[in-house]
């Protein structure tokens, strides 16, 4: 498997997100659209990771009263290794489907 090929196609997923987020700075509801819902996801697993039990995530200890409370440095660099982890896993599998179907 092409090791270049791999990291193109992670550039274009990368990309592809970064433009789906893009209308969210722009427009107020849109992150309540289904796109945006889908697009927020990668924020929102943080709650869910913190529910499974993973300790560090949530500022204050995720008692925040009323609000949701904001992730921690720890937090963003957790979901940031998970996410683009699980991006740069699925680059690989594309970019080897794609060398399969050219030989």
């Amino acid at each position: 498997m092409n090791p270049s090929r791999t990291l193109k196609v992670f550039a274009i997923l990368l990309g592809v997100y970064g433009l789906a987020v893009l209308p969210g700075l722009f427009v107020p509801g849109y992150l309540d659209s289904p796109i945006g819902v889908v697009v927020a996801i990668p924020y929102i697993s943080i709650y869910l990771f913190d529910m499974v039990g993973i300790p560090g995530l949530l500022q204050h200890g995720g008692m925040c009263g009323w609000g949701w409370c904001a992730p921690t440095v720890f937090g963003w660099i957790f979901l940031g290794v998970v996410w683009l982890g699980l991006a740069w896993l699925m680059a690989k599998a594309i970019a080897a489907a794609f060398a399969r179907s050219e030989q």
